[in-house]
């Protein structure tokens, strides 16, 4: 069953790094434009060094590996390595079956919005495997470590040194569009990741709580929390339902409360990240 597992999580990786590494070659290549990543600073260097992009990709993420297996200990795991040896070996494929590729789009700010889009799923399908592409996140680490940078602060500071790059090699245009790439990859890989887990927290205050809390509970198939609240104006007590529900099952439970209680008194909150202390403390309120 463990090498089963270890099969499964083998091809998600590669697929994810077949996406990334498509990305990078059949858009971001042809535009020239340094966004964010370790590929995007061997599309600089390669105007300076007579190689592929594979292999310039390769030796910069064989080298961050070393120097993060040195200065940060061995924190990276195999999908890391994994995945930062995998990338070039996809885009030297590429370059091999497609040796006269120029673009698809032949225009520069269309190829980093595609490769955006097209980069992200490879992205999130990484994230959520508690993987990475190795290379920017490996240089973040190592920022966190001896300059006590956030991760999140040390990703961004990296990108925006790759884009500035591209000052060494290309002209204010697409130095720009490097810049504008990597605020836009940040956004879109949001959205890939966080935003598609995003889930609601609805607070519930109606004398029609146990014809809600009836529905949440059969007809949601989701749990939810009662509490006592106290008006500030008149004093009354009220009961509270709290419940966590996903984007389909808010617009469920909004309609619902729509027929059953429309002075129901509602707010809601986005949860990005939610976690079940015990199961016991969730039925203990029922």
């Amino acid at each position: 069953m463990k090498y089963k597992q270890l099969f499964k999580e083998l091809i998600l990786l590669s697929l994810a790094t077949l996406i990334i590494s498509a990305a990078v070659f059949f858009f971001l290549v042809p535009s020239h434009a340094a966004v964010s990543s370790v590929s995007g600073l061997a599309i600089v260097i390669r105007q300076f060094v007579h190689l592929p992009i594979s292999a310039i990709t390769m030796i910069l993420n064989i080298t961050l590996l070393i120097i993060g297996f040195f200065t940060v200990g061995k924190e990276f795991g195999y999908k890391t390595v994994y995945t930062s040896i995998l990338l070039p070996l996809f885009i030297g494929m590429f370059e091999i079956l497609f040796p006269h590729f120029t673009s698809f789009t032949h225009d520069a700010l269309l190829d980093v919005v595609c490769y955006i889009f097209v980069v992200s799923i490879g992205l999130a399908m990484l994230f959520n495997m508690n993987a990475s592409s190795g290379g920017i996140d490996i240089i973040a680490k190592i920022m966190n470590v001896y300059f006590h940078i956030e991760l999140g602060k040390a990703v961004s500071i990296a990108g925006l040194l790759i884009s500035f790059s591209s000052l060494l090699a290309y002209d204010s245009k697409t130095v720009i569009l490097s810049l504008l790439g990597s605020y836009l990859n940040g956004i879109v890989l949001d959205h890939f990741i966080f935003d598609q887990k995003m889930k609601k927290r609805v607070c519930i205050v109606s004398p029609k709580i146990e014809e809600i809390r009836h529905f949440i509970l059969h007809e949601l198939h989701s749990g939810a929390s009662i509490y006592k609240c106290i008006g500030a104006y008149h004093g009354d007590v009220h009961d509270e339902i709290v419940c966590i529900t996903d984007k389909a099952e808010f617009r469920k439970l909004m309609n619902f409360i729509h027929e059953v209680d429309e002075d129901a008194f509602v707010t809601v909150y986005k949860v990005a990240n939610m976690q079940y202390r015990s199961k016991a403390l969730e039925e203990k309120v029922f």
